[in-house]
């Protein structure tokens, strides 16, 4: 068997807790991606929910710096250069934060629909879309007809997407993925478990991610 074949039929795992309003996340994912290119290997991605401040509001009528300041008990300023950092480090790995027109919100309706989309096979691109809409596009990720506008834009039948958030159909999944987090000790995210067994937090330099999934096709061709 080549080295090709073997990687086609034995990926390597990699579960992601994350939350849809964390901005650390989306640099993670764009990080992480880049060690995946650069690694060349099959790898197997799946996202897991995980709620930052699980009791926000769905309408919370402040900006990101007000959020910020209350959660973090800082004054607006400090909030103000915590937003000012995290825009410029974003843009380092191509993306555009836009804090002024982001509405803070529940995030537990997005990661349902997370787990529907994962449920066809689309969660990938879901999430994508969801972290591009909330961060760049300024648009509402906690309502569940904007939620269901942007799925039907990825061709997915909106009136089951509504359905489905009404009547919390993945509910449930969303607090197992929470719970697991809870188990594994993640305080954080993003945090990447890799195979099962190795942990990595935060939104880590890309060539970190690419010297675990190394070390791990190392392991694997070595079995």
């Amino acid at each position: 068997m080549s080295t090709v074949e073997s990687w086609v039929s034995n990926p390597i795992k990699v579960d992601i807790w994350s939350d849809v309003q964390c901005p650390w996340c989306y640099i993670g994912k764009r990080k992480f991606e880049a060690a995946v290119a650069d690694f060349e290997g099959d790898v197997e991605v799946e996202y897991h929910s995980f709620e930052l401040a699980p009791d926000t509001p769905v309408d919370y009528e402040g900006t990101p710096v007000d959020y910020l300041s209350e959660r973090k008990g800082v004054t607006p300023e400090q909030a103000q250069q915590m937003v000012d950092r995290v825009t410029q480090i974003a843009a380092t790995v191509g993306l555009d934060y836009s804090y002024d027109d982001i509405h803070q919100t529940n995030t537990v309706k997005a990661h349902e629909l997370l787990h529907l989309a994962k449920a066809k096979g689309r969660q990938l691109e879901m999430k994508e879309r969801l972290l591009s809409a909330y961060f760049v596009e300024g648009r509402h990720v906690g309502r569940i007809e904007d939620l269901a506008d942007l799925a039907a834009e990825l061709g997915f039948d909106r009136d089951e997407v509504v359905a489905a958030l009404t009547a919390g159909t993945y509910f449930a999944d969303v607090k197992a993925d929470v719970a697991q987090a809870e188990a594994y000790g993640i305080r954080g995210v993003p945090f990447f478990v890799f195979e099962g067994r190795y942990g990595v937090s935060g939104a880590q330099e890309t060539s970190t991610f690419a010297d675990v999934l190394r070390q791990l096709d190392e392991e694997k061709k070595a079995a």
